[in-house]
């Protein structure tokens, strides 16, 4: 498999984010072989206490373990991918079971696959059973996938985490505008999954015009240390007038370093 892309990783960070203080902990990018071969997410439910929060629809059968694929809009989800699914499902059940001869039972797992735009190669390819608006069922091999459309889903609060992986102008706004979060750390993750967005030569320029709103806007919420993250000093310093510097530094460093370029100059005259 190819090097983990950007969204992928900001899609398992958004539920370990949704998910945070309750009894479901979240495994993201989870390696199930010796070859690169990444299961997007697993949700592992901890205990039967109800859940806090209401879940993304299509979310609200949740198992012992719940296994996840993602497919942005740069993606198209097909049969190809939902065996891929189903072969994670195989690995991943001898992992999490005492041993090969003594497996959980089926109804400890569930299988979901997420996409942003509705699969039309896969719904030609296998029979979808619609369960909702923008979720389906895919049934196979004893298995059930639940297939679940980010673009298809009702514009309600609890849906507003999946539609910030719609790429679409309108859900995009309500996605920003109505997700509630959970830790300190969203300001920063919504900051990511934009400026991965702004990157996307895909984007249409009207909605790359929202991006770029977004991303002030959000920049205007992050504090000073997540402003900086990644800059080098000469990026940091770029564009502020040297005296503005001076200022910013304790006189005791000031002073120091004008002893250094003293002493420097003096050592550089010919005797």
């Amino acid at each position: 498999m190819s090097e983990v892309r950007p969204l992928h990783r900001i899609f398992g960070l958004s539920w370990i984010d949704f998910f945070e203080g309750t009894s479901i902990s979240v495994e993201t990018e989870l390696d199930l072989s010796l070859k690169l071969q990444f299961l997007d997410l697993v949700l592992i439910r901890k205990g039967p206490e109800p859940l806090p929060r209401p879940l993304p629809d299509g979310f609200e059968e949740l198992a012992a373990h719940n296994l996840v694929t993602f497919k942005s809009h740069q993606e198209a989800l097909d049969c190809w991918a939902l065996q891929e699914l189903v072969g994670h499902y195989v690995n991943y059940r001898k992992q999490a079971s005492p041993s090969v001869n003594d497996l959980l039972p089926e109804a400890d797992f569930r299988l979901f696959a997420v996409c942003a735009r509705y699969p039309l190669n896969l719904a030609q390819q296998v029979a979808m059973t619609a369960v909702r608006d923008g979720v389906y069922d895919v049934q196979g091999f004893g298995l059930r996938v639940r297939v679940i459309v980010a673009h298809q889903l009702p514009l309600q609060t609890h849906n507003a985490m999946l539609h910030l992986f719609s790429a679409r102008e309108e859900l995009l706004r309500y996605g920003r505008e109505n997700y509630r979060p959970q830790s300190p750390e969203t300001s920063t993750l919504l900051y990511e999954l934009f400026k991965t967005y702004n990157e996307d030569a895909t984007m249409p320029d009207k909605l790359k015009e929202f991006v770029r709103e977004s991303i002030d806007k959000l920049l205007a919420t992050l504090p000073p240390e997540k402003r900086l993250q990644g800059l080098t000093a000469k990026e940091r310093l770029e564009g502020l007038p040297a005296e503005d510097v001076l200022r910013a530094l304790p006189a005791e460093t000031v002073e120091a370093f004008a002893r250094k370029l003293k002493a420097n100059g003096d050592s550089s005259k010919p005797e």
